[in-house]
């Protein structure tokens, strides 16, 4: 079996939700859509039934706008900037939005998380742990935020990290194509093609 699939292997989706990717979600309606974006799910979706198929696990992290005691969200200054139009039970605890998209799920393990990186002031290095995992192979949204900051910090953690750079998206291929040559040292780099070849 490859060293890819395995117990101590988890393929790691970073806010591949509703409310970034469906049409009835935040994102669509806020008219923040990308082309890049919105192939993924079809391009992940093999590689996640051949994780699972594999023995590996299926770990997702889920953005998180904790609403306050009116309902309202809690959003940090640059978010509100950058997003004006998010509203009242968008990405709220438990919703639609909040939840992984169907073509994906579902996980084996869901981690809410309130900043770019998934292992900021949430559980998952505890459930990482508890699970055995030691492998994390990187896919989802955006590769410059959630996804180059969550991978860093599992480098430093010691996770051995591997980047499926087709299995990642930006709002700009730029942008995108940067934060991918960022994390040729920490990471190893694969495609999707390639690690479906590796699983099977």
């Amino acid at each position: 079996m490859s060293s890819y699939g395995s117990e101590q292997t988890a393929l790691l989706l970073v806010d591949m939700q509703n409310d970034f990717l469906h049409p009835d979600g935040a994102y669509a309606r806020g008219g923040a859509k990308s082309e890049a974006i919105a192939a993924l799910s079809s391009r992940l979706k093999p590689v996640a039934d051949a994780m699972r198929a594999s023995g590996g696990w299926i770990v997702s992290t889920h953005f998180t706008l904790v609403p306050d005691k009116g309902g309202a969200p809690f959003i940090s200054p640059h978010l509100k900037q950058l997003r004006p139009f998010l509203t009242t039970g968008d990405f709220a605890p438990g919703s639609f939005g909040q939840a992984l998209i169907d073509d994906l799920a579902p996980a084996d393990i869901s981690v809410e998380k309130v900043a770019y990186s998934a292992f900021y002031m949430s559980r998952l290095e505890w459930v990482l742990g508890r699970a055995g995992i030691k492998r994390l192979i990187f896919a989802g949204i955006v590769t410059n935020g959630g996804v180059a900051s969550t991978l860093r910090d599992a480098h430093v953690r010691d996770y051995h990290t591997t980047l499926l750079t087709d299995g990642c998206a930006a709002f700009d291929p730029q942008v995108h194509e940067t934060a991918i040559a960022s994390m040729k040292g920490i990471a190893e780099l694969t495609s999707c093609a390639n690690l479906l070849t590796s699983l099977s």
